[in-house]
């Protein structure tokens, strides 16, 4: 299988790059990304079982991986939920998948969101790994408009080896992820 285009843009572009940035003695120092997680809740998926399934298809189609749903751990009355119903989807990427799908995440999808201005540079969670809200499904190419029944988002997460939000911010910004505010 050929290496993928930001695969080779890390070896290249990236790990020298951050190497002189922050003075790393060793190549295994430099953090990178280890997997993509895609998450995907559906709360009317209470009334209405097939939502799920269609969540998982959606999921499906925009990774090229099987995704599976995901179970609820607890019972909540005022929401009708039971332990054990289907509430949502989700799918972790590694690998060649991993690095095709934020490939495409960049170049694709998210210069389709409608009025965009860069994606938030408040979503890491102090341990180097930064989450990103995507409010509709139809951003992705593979998703056809007219098969849809109802808009949904997801949250996508990127984890890194980075022990600091700031590696994982500037490992980010050299795989070319669009932020909006500038940081100092």
């Amino acid at each position: 299988m050929a290496t993928t285009r930001l695969k080779e843009k890390y070896q290249n572009e990236v790990l020298p790059s951050l190497m002189e940035k922050f003075q790393y003695k060793n190549v295994m120092q430099v953090p990178k990304i280890t997997k993509i997680s895609i998450n995907k809740g559906i709360g009317s998926a209470v009334s209405d079982k097939k939502l799920v399934d269609i969540g998982v298809d959606e999921l499906t189609t925009i990774t090229g991986q099987k995704a599976v749903a995901t179970i609820a751990k607890k019972s909540v009355s005022n929401f009708k939920l039971r332990e054990g119903m289907p509430i949502g989807a989700r799918v972790t990427l590694r690998g060649e998948r991993m690095y095709e799908f934020l490939d495409r995440l960049l170049t694709v999808a998210l210069p389709r969101v409608r009025d965009f201005r860069g994606v938030n540079d408040k979503g890491f969670d102090g341990r180097g790994n930064y989450t990103l809200g995507v409010k509709e499904q139809i951003i992705f190419p593979e998703i056809s408009i007219d098969k849809i029944k109802a808009i949904s988002g997801m949250d996508i997460t990127i984890v890194t080896t980075a022990k600091t939000d700031e590696e994982s911010y500037e490992l980010l910004k050299a795989f070319g992820m669009p932020f909006s505010n500038i940081r100092q």
